[in-house]
C-alpha cells in the first residue's frame, strides 16, 4: 500500500499530509492566542515568509478544515483567521511539540558544549 492509500486510513500518514507546509505548525500556533488579522500574521512570521507564501499556507489549512477565514465588508477590508473546531484540537499537539522541540534544542545546545 503506497503512501497516497494511507491519507485517510493511517494517522501518522494523514497528519503529515494534513500538515506538510513549511510554516503550517507555526501558523496554527499563532492562531492558539485567538482571531488574527492577515497582516498581523504576516508580522509575527520570520523575514523569509513572503505575502504570497503565507496567503498560500493559509488557503490550504483553510481547505484542509483546521482554519476559519472571516472577511469584514469594510472599507479597508477586514480579513481575520482563527482555528477551526478541528484546528483547536490540535492544542495540545502543540503543547507536546513544543516541550519536545525545548527538550531537543537543550540536546543541542549539550552537543554544542561538548563539541
Amino acid at each position: 500500500m503506497g503512501k497516497k492509500d494511507l491519507f485517510g486510513c493511517c494517522p501518522y500518514v494523514t497528519a503529515q499530509k494534513v500538515l506538510s507546509g513549511k510554516w503550517s505548525m507555526y501558523i496554527l500556533y499563532l492562531l492558539t492566542e485567538g482571531p488574527v488579522r492577515f497582516n498581523e500574521l504576516q508580522r509575527r512570521m520570520p523575514g523569509e515568509m513572503t505575502h504570497t507564501t503565507l496567503s498560500r499556507q493559509l488557503k490550504t489549512l483553510e481547505n484542509e478544515g483546521l482554519i476559519i477565514r472571516t472577511e469584514y465588508q469594510q472599507i479597508p477590508p477586514r480579513v481575520e483567521y482563527k482555528l477551526s473546531e478541528i484546528g483547536e484540537k490540535f492544542r495540545d499537539v502543540l503543547t507536546v511539540l513544543e516541550a519536545w522541540g525545548n527538550e531537543y534544542i537543550g540536546y543541542l545546545n549539550r552537543k554544542k558544549a561538548d563539541g
